[in-house]
């Protein structure tokens, strides 16, 4: 922020020469000014303590101490930072609520075996009489080994001179049976347990395991499993025409790499790239099937929204049109027909290809709008993009007003925009043309309002900004207004990174995505994980496939009926 011109209308101001009514007007401008003035201080404190740091550092001195970035550790803060940035008190604060009633639970447990108590432990006195049994549900558990020795019968024919034997039930390939192997996956991608704990757990329950074969169990052998997951995203891209998007961070062998999350009511997918870019959300999206290029309407649409040289457009329009291209065959025409073009724009002209090549794919379902924060990566790859509400509300949450004014200032404001934002979420239950022209200018007076606070007022103007993309929801009522299913599917993968630090392999890393994905979608179907892996493993198949579970359902969910009206 520029002081000196902030300062400027109050140089010449002179408080004796100034009316009462004067006074009361250059006052906000003055508090404004000093509130911006803390900022600017607050932050030159933090960097000139880094700074000195750095220099004692350089000179092979200890430096100073890891300092949180908290302003409630700097010099002068009489306002001490909330750590929580959450905004679930005011949002949920004036929506109706279901009154809390404990539901009957007791037809939803499976009976195993039924037990005949006879004897009563008190004398009974003489007149007793039998009145029949009294019925009584413990739930427990059974831990124990299953070891089973098979006696295979084995032939020998001299003919083929070779050995024929009985094979095993399905399951039991391998050293270990159903049991175990269900076991493995459901603690470790179901309940979060670590390879570690997970073999210390099987040995105390009699198994007889390395730590190797633990490994093995949790990242192997999961052919089925992987293509199952590709049914299911490509089952789930289908079921709706929005989806949610999120990314988080996720160490592959000691290196970072990106975990993207995508989903809806009815399927959750992990899928860990190298990198967190434009052409990897693509990947994503695509199920991470080859890299395509194509140069068509859509490609310079974007070259044109990222600002690619008028130049370098019309040498693009020299290649082959609406041809898709590998990934190889793209960048050799690149390097043969623009080889001095610089890093920055050919990234945008590979994004603008691929994002070209996706829409234009005529088998796989593609996206028609992400659920997502303001990340630049997501920008341009679908025709539309829906923003969080709840992401949005964070950047006033994190003000830290200095002065009681300001303070009250940002407490009525924020009251408005829940308020505003309970609107929108009536207005999914029951829309209509005449509520969305109401909600339309309802923005607009409530984010059109000037401050003399310039922190809230840039709040404000990045919220005005994105009004188009906020207020998606006034065309498509399905759409939601948060995005925290992939913020919360994230969380889970941020707590597996906890606890496990990360994959070491692309086995490993394939693994954690597959089942990961797997056992949300299962949550969300209402199927038990564990139930489902056994069925899996056993082939049993008294479960569907999850990707047919999924199309069903969507039927009758119609999550994309504004887009088929339309």
């Amino acid at each position: 922020m520029d002081l000196n011109a902030r300062l400027a209308p109050l140089r010449d101001v002179d408080p004796e020469a100034l009316s009462e009514q004067q006074l009361r007007e250059v006052f906000p401008h003055l508090l404004a000014f000093c509130e911006e003035s803390v900022t600017a201080v607050l932050a030159l404190q933090t960097e000139a303590q880094r700074l000195k740091d750095e220099i004692a550092r350089l000179k092979g001195e200890h430096g100073g101490p890891n300092r949180p970035s908290s302003r409630s550790n700097r010099l002068i803060n009489p306002i001490e930072e909330p750590k929580d940035h959450s905004s679930e008190p005011e949002r949920r604060a004036r929506e109706p609520r279901p009154p809390r009633q404990k539901g009957r639970k007791l037809h939803l447990i499976a009976i195993d075996r039924t037990e005949t108590l006879r004897s009563v432990t008190a004398s009974l006195p003489p007149d007793a009489q039998f009145k029949g049994y009294s019925t009584t549900v413990i739930q427990d558990l059974v831990l124990r080994t299953d070891n089973v020795r098979f006696l295979r019968a084995k032939f020998w024919s001299p003919s083929t001179r070779k050995t024929y034997l009985a094979p095993l039930p399905p399951g039991y390939e391998g050293e270990f049976g159903p049991g175990i192997k269900t076991l493995a996956l459901s603690l470790v991608y179901g309940g979060q347990m670590s390879l570690p704990l997970l073999h210390a757990f099987l040995q105390d329950a009699g198994t007889l395991i390395s730590r190797g074969q633990v490994s093995n169990l949790a990242t192997t052998r999961a052919d089925g499993f992987h293509a199952e997951q590709r049914e299911v995203l490509c089952a789930g891209l289908a079921s709706s025409p929005w989806q949610h998007f999120d990314v988080t961070s996720t160490p592959v062998d000691g290196e970072q790499h990106s975990c993207h999350v995508l989903g809806n009511p009815l399927y959750s997918h992990y899928h860990t790239t190298a990198r967190q870019d434009r052409g990897s959300a693509v990947e994503v999206l695509r199920g991470g099937a080859p890299r395509r290029y194509c140069l068509d309407a859509t490609a310079y649409a974007h070259l044109a929204q990222v600002g690619v040289a008028a130049r370098t457009v019309l040498a693009l329009r020299r290649f082959p049109q609406e041809t898709t291209w590998s990934e190889d065959e793209f960048h050799r025409l690149l390097d043969l027909r623009l080889p001095l073009l610089r890093t920055e724009p050919r990234k945008h002209v590979e994004d603008a290809a691929a994002i070209a090549a996706y829409r234009a794919d005529p088998v796989w379902p593609v996206v028609q709008c992400l659920v997502a924060d303001d990340a630049a990566q997501l920008r341009g790859i679908t025709p539309e993009l829906s923003l969080c509400w709840i992401h949005d509300g964070r950047h006033y949450t994190k003000l830290i007003p200095q002065f009681a004014c300001h303070r009250k200032a940002l407490q009525r404001f924020r009251k408005q925009y829940w308020d505003y934002y309970r609107e929108l979420l009536a207005y999914r239950v029951a829309p209509s043309p005449e509520e969305a022209e109401r909600l339309d200018a309802a923005f607009d007076t409530l984010f059109g309002e000037d401050t003399a606070w310039v922190d809230l007022e840039t709040c404000i103007a990045r919220t005005r900004a994105n009004k188009e993309k906020l207020l998606r929801v006034l065309v498509h009522p399905e759409l939601p207004l948060h995005n925290n299913p992939a913020e919360l599917a994230a969380r889970r993968r941020v707590r597996k990174r906890d606890v496990s630090f990360g994959p070491r392999s692309p086995a490993g890393m394939r693994a954690w995505d597959t089942f990961q994905g797997l056992a949300e979608t299962a949550r969300k179907l209402g199927i038990r994980f564990g139930a489902y892996l056994r069925d899996r493993i056993t082939r049993a198949g008294e479960i569907p496939r999850l990707g047919d579970i999924i199309t069903a359902r969507a039927a009758t969910l119609r999550l994309g009926a504004s887009w088929a009206d339309t």
